[in-house]
């Protein structure tokens, strides 16, 4: 057999699969949402037990500490990645329905994230009732999920930045409209 070389398999998946989804309008701005601007309720869903959850927390607890956070477990690599993914944003729009989704995990190979480019994901995304931020990977790592997302932040402590106002730009605003 022969292949171009730099382009596996899994890149050639990708690039099929997006021109497919593409073509559907699956990626298409009209049909983004807006970002809340103060979000009472934020979901996440990622692993339970990886850095990306512990950053996404740290980043709104220091920037908008009276948000609620509801976390959706997930596997996030891995075979059962994607069914898992697809479950806990059912779970977390139908039960929560939290004012917007954070979608996260660090970043790693092709192969790591590859659960992110999986069909049945991407669908979920698109057709999430909530507004969802895509914080997949690191800055150049780029997902089918990021193209669905209602916004692609380029890591998950940038999607937790994305989803929450300055606490502190906010005290000093009503400081402001207090004096006057």
């Amino acid at each position: 057999t022969m292949r171009l070389a730099g382009e596996g398999a899994f890149y050639q998946e990708f690039l099929r699969l997006k021109a497919k989804l593409e073509e559907e309008g699956l990626f298409d701005p009209e049909r983004k949402r807006p970002i809340p601007s103060m979000p009472k309720i934020i979901g996440i869903v990622t692993s339970p037990t990886g850095a990306a959850l512990q950053d996404m927390l740290n980043t709104i607890r220091r920037r908008f500490p009276i948000a609620s956070v509801v976390l959706a477990p997930s596997t996030v690599q891995g075979t059962e990645a994607p069914l898992g993914i697809v479950k806990a944003l059912q779970r977390i729009t139908q039960e929560i329905n939290p004012d917007v989704i954070l979608l996260g995990r660090g970043g790693g190979s092709i192969e790591d994230l590859w659960a992110f480019n999986d069909e049945a994901v991407v669908r979920a995304v698109a057709a999430s009732p909530v507004p969802i931020i895509s914080g997949v990977g690191h800055e150049t790592d780029f997902t089918l999920t990021d193209f669905a997302a209602d916004f692609r932040a380029p890591t998950p402590t940038a999607a937790a930045e994305i989803a929450t106002p300055d606490g502190v730009e906010l005290l000093v605003s009503i400081e402001e409209l207090k004096s006057k």
